[in-house]
């Protein structure tokens, strides 16, 4: 154990260490400093322990430390560490392909891996540009696909991501999409009539489907305030998409591998998209991403039309074949939809009893619990959301915010999570809640 590590045990401020030569770029939710993870918990260089419903966003789903991961990672690093994709292949990168196609649809057989979910999307928007000849690109309002430009350029969760980078990508044209609490006070049916309105407006009136690539969205927007896309909208996505020749991309990058109750949340809409984007949960904190696609479609990219130096590592490989072995053998999608309907039962009972809560929606693991300042005009109210993160984090529970306006808690606890867990943290949450004023008055991540 080195210096720092040792240290790092014993009460050492990370953040003051950090602060001469780690970038103030980077936005935290918290200023803490984490010794090590075991199980569902964060431990600090104080030794307090957190329950970690925050996941890294999303990212550790098995938990800290998973028994298999981690054996899965010595192994392969006691065998082979570096890339070698353009020299040949490592066997746990094919095996990790061929053990992805069996969780996804049949028809998305073919699996590119890279590092990183922007890096999947500008993957996919390259791929929908290429095949089709075409230049447009329309995604949805709210939706959060990355940070680099391509990537950016499709993003409008907040103003921030693309303040200062303009001209962005060329093409890209942003649809309504369906909010239905926020923008339709819980009016499904209308929030789908009238996103699609704009939607086929933007198609007779800006850009005609034949210069159309792609559609892309998340079928949960995540960043943007964890709000599911009805059924019925994604499958007109899906309508409109067949009638024109437009790929359809599903970015699955937060809420997929069984986050929704399903091992894809737009297996709830009953589609299958063309290009599905994938990264986060992949390999349980490792950096690894991919798009899977038909392999037809991917022929018809072309060898060589993307590549990739550190994509497909083979110690991330190995770690998420792991992954998914244990959500297969531990039947962890199931788990995700019963420990997130018991979740979601003990947040709308506290929510019945707070006027404070606006809405609690989701699927599966992934909810969104949406403060307000008042219930009628549904103002946002961000500083109540700050507070209530900061107490419960001081009361050992990690949670973060999501949303346009900072106001709505995401709860992402890990998919193996117990009864027990998700009644602590209720506990929690609740008790946090009932201690604090009305609206307090707090700063923002």
């Amino acid at each position: 154990m080195d210096t720092l590590t040792a240290q790092a045990t014993s009460g050492l401020d990370l953040a003051a260490l950090a602060a001469a030569n780690l970038t103030p770029v980077l936005g935290r939710y918290f200023e803490r400093s984490w010794a090590r993870g075991e199980g569902h918990h964060l431990y600090d260089t104080s030794g307090k322990a957190y329950l970690d419903f925050a996941n890294g966003i999303a990212v550790s789903v098995l938990g800290h430390r998973h028994p298999a991961v981690t054996a899965a990672i010595h192994a392969q690093v006691d065998a082979l560490i570096a890339p070698c994709a353009a020299m040949g292949y490592a066997e746990s990168t094919v095996r990790h392909a061929r053990l992805l196609a069996e969780f996804l649809p049949e028809s998305l057989d073919s699996v590119f891996f890279m590092n990183s979910g922007s890096e999947a999307i500008e993957a996919a928007l390259k791929l929908a540009r290429r095949v089709t000849g075409r230049p447009g690109i329309i995604a949805f309002r709210g939706g959060f696909h990355g940070r680099t430009i391509g990537a950016a350029s499709i993003t409008s969760s907040n103003i921030n991501y693309r303040q200062g980078y303009e001209p962005l990508l060329p093409g890209v044209y942003l649809s309504p999409f369906p909010s239905v609490y926020r923008e339709f006070a819980g009016d499904e049916e209308r929030a789908v009539e009238v996103s699609l309105k704009h939607l086929r407006d933007l198609l007779a009136t800006t850009i005609p489907p034949s210069a159309v690539a792609a559609m892309i969205l998340e079928p949960v927007q995540g960043e943007g305030g964890y709000i599911p896309a009805p059924p019925t909208f994604l499958r007109a996505l899906r309508e409109i998409c067949d009638d024109h020749g437009i790929l359809l991309i599903a970015d699955e990058v937060q809420a997929g591998f069984g986050r929704t109750g399903r091992m894809w949340s737009f297996e709830h809409a009953g589609i299958v998209p063309d290009v599905v984007c994938m990264a986060k949960a992949i390999a349980n904190g490792l950096p690894l991403s991919a798009i899977a696609t038909s392999k037809a479609l991917q022929e018809r990219w072309g060898k060589s039309a993307h590549g990739t130096t550190f994509g497909g590592n083979p110690v991330s490989c190995a770690a998420g074949i792991a992954v998914l072995e244990t959500i297969r053998a531990e039947r962890l999608v199931e788990n995700s939809a019963a420990r997130g309907a018991e979740l979601m039962a003990g947040l709308r009972t506290i929510a019945a009893g707070d006027p404070r809560i606006g809405d609690v929606r989701g699927l599966g693991l992934m909810i969104g619990v949406e403060f307000v300042r008042d219930p009628a005009t549904r103002e946002p109210d961000g500083s109540l959301c700050e507070a209530v993160i900061q107490g419960c984090a001081d009361a050992g529970l990690l949670l973060i915010s999501c949303g346009v306006e900072h106001n709505v808690i995401r709860w992402i606890a890990p998919l193996n999570v117990t009864p027990d867990e998700i009644d602590e943290a209720l506990g929690v949450f609740g008790r946090v809640l009932r201690e604090l004023p009305a609206h307090p008055e707090a700063g923002r991540i």
